[in-house]
């Protein structure tokens, strides 16, 4: 902890994004260095109201040229805010992530991936502790690193899940790192899938020579660092019970051999760590089974964001009769998902929003035989249902698309979704 403290101090600090991990810089600053001199910036002025009587704040439009105007020393940024923004390449850039790992990349597993990544670090987090260990989750599914700093000792290890955002601009990688699959997302952020790549494979371009990562063949033939140890997570052999784990699907069983790999590189038996699996409990939003109302079994997936994903959950998930796609548009390549909807129709496709309405062209083109009917709410899309649904249809929310032209978040799509469920 000394050592991010001694970053810090005497330094002219602009905290920029103050959401949950701004937030926690603030509040890491005020306790271990009060008087460092700190201004806050967000586009958005509503987090900002509680503390412009103490702080220099920036919002609106032009939040951060002015910030920088007089904030020019240290940025701390949160992840999401693009680092071409205004003049942001020409000041010292920092970030919550890039400053843990430079101090404790020794002790953590860092987990990243297109998807997955929340549910192997999860894993990794649940196999740890039910195995003893003094073990921390970290990273969007857990507390920001500086909450845990604190807490930190020798014998800890940190879990933590690292998305691109987070990645970029690190000067260490972790000890361990879980890099479980690459597929085109973002890129609305990064502009091109290239950028994106490269971000992701941050999580092994700073590793030292020891370091282990686990990987598949397809990423590790990437790999430019020889120095460092390469663990292909599907060459683990080990026997598991399907009727017995607590998820279905072939990419979760990819999830908890990476989750095993990444416990063997600290030190754990793999064949002691197993009976842990069973007794996981899967995040929402994933394959998650809401129930069977009136006879109609209903699925939330709302964590679906690419077209893998909702293949995935339609090659899980048997017998979809309704299938709920679409959202923001973020020029994702749609292929690979119409492909397998014509050579494996679903008897009603519901489809909202630019990206919902680019799959319902390309499915027309491609002569799919499904129905296809467009909606603009949740709300509306149940009503179609209840019209159309008979005992026995099974209902899947997995939208292939991002949920930030409609809702706050994934989280919010899909709740709504299980409420509505409930009440069917």
């Amino acid at each position: 902890m000394n050592s991010i403290i001694s970053f810090l101090k005497n330094r002219r600090i602009l905290i920029l994004g103050f959401g949950i991990e701004g937030r926690s810089t603030l509040q890491f600053i005020e306790k271990y260095i009060p008087d460092t001199d700190v201004a806050i910036a967000d586009r958005n002025p509503l987090p900002l109201e509680n503390y412009k009587d103490k702080y220099p704040v920036f919002s609106g439009d032009d939040y951060l040229k002015d910030a920088l105007l007089q904030y020019n020393d240290l940025v701390i940024k949160s992840p999401g805010i693009k680092m071409n923004a205004e003049n942001l390449n020409d000041v010292e850039v920092a970030s919550q992530t890039d400053l843990f790992l430079r101090s404790y990349a020794d002790i953590t597993i860092g987990v990243t991936g297109t998807k997955g990544k929340s549910t192997t670090a999860s894993l990794v987090y649940h196999l740890l502790k039910s195995a003893g260990r003094n073990v921390f989750l970290a990273g969007n599914i857990g507390l920001p690193v500086f909450d845990i700093v604190p807490l930190l000792d020798k014998n800890s290890i940190v879990a933590f899940e690292l998305s691109a955002h987070q990645l970029q601009r690190i000067h260490r990688s972790p000890h361990v790192g879980v890099f479980i699959n690459l597929f085109e997302e973002h890129l609305d952020y990064f502009g091109t899938f290239q950028a994106y790549k490269e971000a992701k494979y941050n999580i092994f371009r700073y590793m030292k020579e020891g370091d282990i990562a686990v990987t598949n063949d397809s990423i590790a033939s990437f790999i430019e660092n020889k120095s460092i140890n390469v663990v292909d997570y599907n060459s683990l052999d080990i026997s598991l019970n399907k009727d017995l784990l607590p998820f279905r699907g072939e990419h979760n069983i990819k999830d908890a051999k990476a989750a095993l790999c990444a416990c063997k590189a600290m030190g754990e038996d793999v064949d002691k760590m197993l009976p842990y699996i069973y007794t996981f409990r899967p995040l929402q939003h994933r394959q998650e089974f809401v129930g069977t109302f009136h006879g109609v079994s209903f699925y939330n997936d709302s964590i679906s964001t690419i077209p893998q994903t909702a293949v995935a959950a339609l090659e899980t998930i048997p017998d979809v009769t309704f299938l709920l796609l679409g959202g923001l548009d973020r020029d994702v390549d749609y292929s690979f998902l119409v492909n397998y909807l014509v050579a494996n129709p679903v008897k009603y496709v519901l489809y909202i929003g630019k990206a919902g309405k680019r799959i319902f062209e390309e499915l027309v083109n491609a002569s799919y035989k499904g129905i296809m009917l467009h909606y603009d709410t949740m709300e509306e899309a149940f009503n179609i249902i209840k019209s159309y649904a008979s005992p026995g249809d099974v209902c899947l929310l997995s939208p292939a698309a991002a949920s930030y032209d409609r809702y706050v978040n994934f989280q919010e799509r899909g709740t709504l979704f299980k409420n509505l469920a409930t009440k069917f």
